[in-house]
């Protein structure tokens, strides 16, 4: 049965994620001296799928890898402001960047499944990255587990040994989600994730954010208009005008911004005359 949970699998990793709140409070970032974003506040509840909309070079895709602390990675990269997931600044000098991602995870725009690695090994490698030990058949059940709310087992449960990298597009994807989901995750990001896919592929991985996300806090950033409409329950708005850094022009609800939007520039936007 389709999200049945196998009664090996621990307690921990067998009970539903408890989604979390996260909270972005003036947020700026800079790539060595230029400026791309610029006092951006948004606050994402729990349990939602929120949407992050705009123009490319608005600075979405960067806030996005703040929110998880990939930013900093970057030589040359600063910002200033906080991120907040349920109360609890990420960015404090107590908390380790191993835990942020085990927490905060991410989906990226190119599906990246380490290709030396199984289907089965795929999904479970976010375990020893992240320490956490189960015996073999927990991790036989984990792994059928997250196949399937990532809409992918029934297509693969017979060749779970074959690599990862043999599979097609739409379905690289949904196994990078999979491998995301088998941490638990409180929060998922996900940075265009069906910008390169076909349309069935667009439509599953649709399915599989609508599945999950009464149990994981999304952020998705996307382009097109209507997969925000169809799978966002709240959207934020960005832009940078005339060489000015990002910032959210507005937010609210996905049916507020699209059909009742507060200012002109989201109404050009969401209906194509701009972007």
């Amino acid at each position: 049965m389709r999200g049945s949970l196998p009664q090996a699998v621990p307690d921990n990793l067998k009970t539903p994620n408890v989604a979390s709140r996260l909270d972005a409070v003036e947020i700026s970032a800079w790539f060595g001296t230029t400026q791309v974003l610029e006092d951006v506040s948004l606050s994402v509840p729990p349990a939602t799928v929120t949407a992050l909309i705009g123009p490319s070079g608005c600075g979405k895709s960067t806030f996005l890898r703040i929110l998880n602390r990939m930013h900093e990675s970057v030589p040359g990269a600063q910002l200033a402001g906080e991120v907040y997931l349920n109360g609890e600044d990420i960015y404090a000098s107590g908390h380790r960047l191993t835990d942020v991602r085990k927490q905060i995870g991410m989906v990226f725009q190119k599906p990246n499944p380490f290709p030396a690695m199984s289907i089965a090994d795929n999904v479970a490698a976010g375990l020893a990255l992240t320490n956490i030990k189960i015996s073999r058949s927990d991790r036989n059940d984990l792994v059928e587990i997250c196949l399937t709310r990532a809409g992918l087992w029934k297509e693969v449960k017979d060749r779970l040994g074959r690599p990862g990298s043999a599979l097609s597009g739409g379905q690289q994807q949904r196994l990078c989600i999979a491998r995301a989901l088998a941490v638990k995750p409180k929060v998922l990001l996900m940075d265009e994730p069906c910008s390169a896919l076909d349309p069935t592929s667009t439509r599953r991985i649709e399915e599989t954010i609508t599945e999950i996300g009464s149990e994981v806090t999304i952020v998705i950033v996307t382009h097109n208009m209507q997969q925000a409409a169809r799978v966002s329950g709240r959207a934020a708005f960005f832009l940078a005008e005339q060489g000015t850094p990002g910032a959210i022009v507005e937010s609210g609800t996905t049916d507020d911004l699209f059909n009742h939007p507060a200012d002109p520039r989201t109404a050009d936007y969401v209906n194509g005359r701009f972007g």
